[in-house]
């Protein structure tokens, strides 16, 4: 798919981190943007900078996506581009010993459906949704390709550490998506593919001490360093540029395998 001022593209949680870097490449390339984040402000701003539209859409509540969908269809024309990075980070270990009491504690449901109602509910949401309109566009290329979905799982699928149940699982379950979602679609003409990033600077990484982002970035054997956002927007880049890529998913994580802690 060429990017360029004809297609439309719909970014979750592009009000900052990947999906902000993700939103401002492919407005760099005169993709007309739609940011999709429950940040307002920082998602004002963001569309502001790169010409784009911000919605407020809660990518796990129908109501809000069917709205944000039909403001960026009107703003954009039908999206041909979806890349989805609206997700939520929650340490919990699977039973928790209380300190003052000595009790042992199961972790709660209500916040592991949480993780997963936002990071794999809702990438799938917001992946049918997006795919039923595109399937329904006129094809792109002579191979007849309507459209590309990029979701973002992590190396947390395969290597989750201790504390990381729900979050890992919500990410597995992305990736397990990959080929499935791919095989349903290929005959509309639309690819999906799955980014599993590894260690990246992002505003959750914004407030840790010095010495431990230090010591995550020698953990990473080649580079020694926390992985860009730029450097997940341009994989991206290439996913949607490389019509022959389809139904796989790709590790942007340095080489590195997290261990237990």
């Amino acid at each position: 798919m060429k990017l360029d001022s004809t297609v439309a593209a719909i970014v979750t949680g592009g009000a900052s981190g990947l999906g902000e870097a993700t939103a401002r490449m492919l407005a760099a390339h005169g993709v007309r943007v739609a940011l999709f984040d429950m940040n307002a402000e920082r998602g004002r701003r963001v569309a502001e900078e790169t010409g784009g539209r911000f919605m407020q859409v809660d990518v796990t509540d129908e109501a809000s996506v069917d709205a944000g969908l039909a403001a960026a269809r009107d703003a954009h024309g039908t999206e041909r581009i979806l890349v989805n990075c609206a997700g939520i980070v929650m340490g919990r270990r699977t039973v928790t010993r209380e300190r003052e009491t000595g009790i042992l504690r199961p972790h709660d449901l209500a916040s592991f459906r949480k993780v997963i109602e936002v990071n794999l509910v809702g990438t799938f949401h917001m992946a049918a949704k997006c795919a039923a309109a595109m399937a329904a566009a006129e094809p792109l290329t002579e191979d007849g390709e309507r459209g590309v979905i990029v979701m973002t799982s992590s190396v947390a699928a395969t290597d989750g550490q201790i504390g990381q149940a729900a979050y890992s699982a919500s990410k597995g379950g992305v990736l397990a998506l990959t080929l499935p979602l791919a095989r349903d679609l290929m005959g509309s003409g639309i690819r999906v593919l799955t980014i599993q990033p590894g260690i990246f600077w992002t505003p959750m990484f914004g407030e840790i001490a010095p010495e431990y982002a230090k010591a995550l970035a020698e953990s990473v054997p080649y580079p020694k360093r926390l992985g860009r956002p730029d450097e997940y927007a341009d994989l991206v880049r290439f996913l949607c540029e490389n019509g022959y890529v389809n139904g796989e998913s790709v590790r942007l994580d340095g080489a590195i395998r997290l261990a237990p802690k």
